[in-house]
């Protein structure tokens, strides 16, 4: 017997047939049991089955739940001030180098209670759901030391006990170096201290760094990555956002889960991340707060095969978005994806950025019912309309949240 049946809907599977990368179901049902799609396909062949409740979509469009496959959600404080001295001119760069930029926002979270970065956080968390996410990657990287680094975790870990959503939770351990603190010292603790105490606590399930000229160089990142290993975590890294320092290629040689930014990105790059099966997360807010030139090469990733996945980048001072449609929008009138690329990205490849591709990000059988229903007309809309309202309907392992 199945617990629920959705009737009367049109169904995007996100698996591709030859002709459709939507794997499109139209007039559909969707069986689901224990939590779990136990099938799919027209109502009319689901007729006469036993079921606990039939639930009519009313011509809904379906689709997985969305999956915001990097964010920094957990902060303190905004950057709002920086957001007028980038409209007089002022870099990223230079921001940063002024003591601004992640190291304002590192001082901020220190000062704010347990209580208050819990309950910011979850304001934006919440944000991100009523936009039709199911499953949320948080990553720390705004503490200073070891015991600030798992506070930060520890806060995205209660979010998880508490609200209903997936949480990924992921170890930004190379982020930005503190005020004053000694660059080879830093490191070490990342490396032989963080990792380990994160693992051990199970509070994270990949490790992260910036590599860039004003984060983290590629021998830095290369010690974080081998400790990662060393304790059983998968690694990811941004990469490629303001200069090209090979992080695309250093992540493809620890088999990382994803390469997030890559404007910067070149052929040698793309070529590695696609025989590593390394996604490319694209992060449109980020290009757009910061007024970036230089586009993400999309169609050097299409070329050499590289999933594509796109995330919102929530954070406090380069890309302050808290809404996955908007994200999908800018990532195809800003990059250039089609909307059913948009789609793609933020569900099946966004899964896949995150290692979770088994369980989420497509409608199929023994897939956990993690699903949106949508009021549009057709799915391109999705990625047509800016700053859409959400879902009419969002369902964690089958129940309406």
């Amino acid at each position: 017997m199945w617990d629920r049946l959705l009737t009367d809907c049109n169904v995007c599977t996100m698996v591709p047939t030859r002709n459709d990368p939507l794997g499109i179901v139209r007039s559909a049902a969707i069986a689901i049991a224990d939590g779990r799609i136990v099938r799919i396909g027209k109502r009319t062949d689901m007729a006469g089955m036993k079921v606990g409740e039939v639930v009519p979509m009313h011509g809904a469009w379906v689709t997985p739940g969305l999956i915001d496959c990097h964010t920094h959600l957990v902060f303190g404080g905004t950057r709002a001030a920086e957001h007028a001295l980038r409209r007089m001119g002022a870099s990223y760069e230079e921001i940063a180098e002024a003591g601004g930029g992640i190291a304002s926002t590192i001082r901020a979270t220190r000062q704010a209670s347990d209580a208050e970065l819990l309950e910011s956080s979850r304001r934006r968390l919440r944000a991100l759901m009523a936009g039709g996410c199911t499953t949320v990657e948080i990553k720390s990287g705004y503490g200073s030391d070891v015991r600030s680094e798992l506070r930060l975790l520890q806060v995205a870990q209660r979010l998880a006990e508490q609200e209903p959503v997936r949480i990924s939770p992921t170890l930004l351990a190379l982020h930005a170096l503190p005020e004053g603190a000694d660059r080879k010292r830093f490191v070490r603790q990342a490396v032989e201290e963080l990792v380990p105490a994160a693992a051990d606590a199970q509070l994270a399930t990949a490790v992260d760094g910036f590599c860039e000229g004003i984060g983290f160089l590629p021998h830095e990142i290369e010690q974080l990555f081998v400790a990662a290993e060393d304790h059983g975590l998968r690694v990811k890294l941004h990469a490629e956002q303001l200069s090209n320092r090979g992080g695309a290629r250093l992540a493809a040689r620890y088999n990382a889960l994803s390469a997030d930014h890559l404007e910067h990105l070149d052929a040698e790059g793309a070529e590695a991340m696609a025989e590593a099966g390394t996604v490319a997360v694209l992060l449109p807010g980020a290009f757009y707060a910061l007024g970036e030139k230089q586009l993400p090469p999309v169609q050097l990733l299409r070329d050499a095969g590289v999933p594509i996945a796109v995330a919102t980048d929530c954070n406090p001072g380069t890309s302050p978005l808290l809404n996955p449609q908007l994200a999908m929008n800018m990532a195809c009138t800003l990059f250039g994806l089609s909307p059913e690329e948009a789609l793609a990205g933020m569900t099946v490849n966004a899964a896949q950025a995150l290692g979770i591709d088994d369980q989420v990000g497509t409608v199929a059988p023994g897939k956990v019912a993690d699903l949106v229903a949508w009021r549009i007309e057709e799915p391109a809309e999705l990625g047509y309309w800016i700053g859409l309202p959400g879902p009419e309907r969002r369902m964690l392992a089958g129940v309406d949240c």
